[in-house]
């Protein structure tokens, strides 16, 4: 994979666990996980589907002898054995629960059980995004500010968002909160804090899609700070100019990133020459 398609798939594989985590409910409760999502994750990371018996199993197979499995149900167990044993302890058949040795192994499964509910998708999220390269030269970045700019001359709107979100990403940029969203207006910025512990955001970015038009805002922005959020407003409106306006946004970003990528250490690293 190329670089970009590398942090877009960083950024599919973390809204697909984000979906996941966000359906498991309380320990025994009706809510049903998003087996949708946790099927696709599982898939990018290699996992194959088996039906065995009732259960519908996902196996990873390493040629260890041990195999994993994960049981796509409620509890997303996820078992370091092999599959004919998750099976059996999972749906076992009459045959199978005369055995003591096999009734223990029924009731208690701790031996075997790796993880299971939230603690698995983060496992596989985390492996998934391990698996990926990105390591980059400065033409990637650079490239991504001309396309970013080529988008949003031509209004693309949709090819405006895509630069936006892989900026996002690899700057850690966050969606501002509630109190900031205005319709039809993408807002996002760099979290960090006061010495009175307050959330601010520097730089703020603001696209509005409804009429194709994109601003920076360069000075902290508080989130209790009600004259600086109907500032924020103002300028994503158009009312107020901002520090940066237009395709030289993207400029600021591509320079953005590239003037800390040396120090902030991230998992995005230049390729060594």
């Amino acid at each position: 994979m190329s670089f970009r398609e590398s942090v877009l798939q960083k950024i599919k594989i973390d809204d697909l666990a984000g979906k996941v985590l966000a359906s498991i409910g309380p320990p025994g409760s009706e809510k049903k996980v998003n087996k949708a999502a946790m099927r696709e994750l599982l898939e990018i990371y290699g996992y194959h589907y088996k039906k065995e018996r009732d259960l519908d199993l996902y196996l990873f197979t390493d040629g260890s002898g041990k195999d994993t499995v994960l049981v796509l149900d409620n509890e997303l167990a996820l078992y370091r054995t092999t599959l004919q044993d998750v099976a059996m302890r999972k749906s076992p058949t009459v045959k199978e629960m005369v055995s003591i040795r096999n009734a223990i192994k029924i009731l208690k499964d701790t031996d075997v059980v790796v993880s299971r509910r939230d603690e698995t998708v983060r496992a596989i999220q985390k492996a998934c995004i391990e698996a990926l390269d990105f390591h980059y030269e400065e033409e990637d970045i650079e490239a991504l500010g001309r396309d970013g700019a080529a988008a949003l001359e031509n209004g693309y709107a949709d090819g405006v968002v895509e630069i936006l979100r892989l900026f996002e990403e690899i700057l850690g940029y966050e969606p501002l909160p509630k109190p900031f969203t205005i319709p039809h207006c993408r807002m996002t910025g760099a979290p960090g804090r006061k010495t009175s512990r307050e959330l601010v955001y520097r730089p703020v970015v603001m696209y509005n899609m409804m009429y194709n038009k994109i601003r920076l805002v360069d000075h902290a922005v508080g989130v209790r700070d009600i004259g600086q959020i109907e500032t924020l407003h103002a300028i994503a409106k158009g009312e107020m100019d901002a520090a940066v306006e237009g395709p030289a946004v993207f400029k600021k970003l591509t320079s953005l990133f590239l003037r800390s990528a040396t120090t902030n250490g991230g998992i995005y690293r230049i390729k060594s020459t």
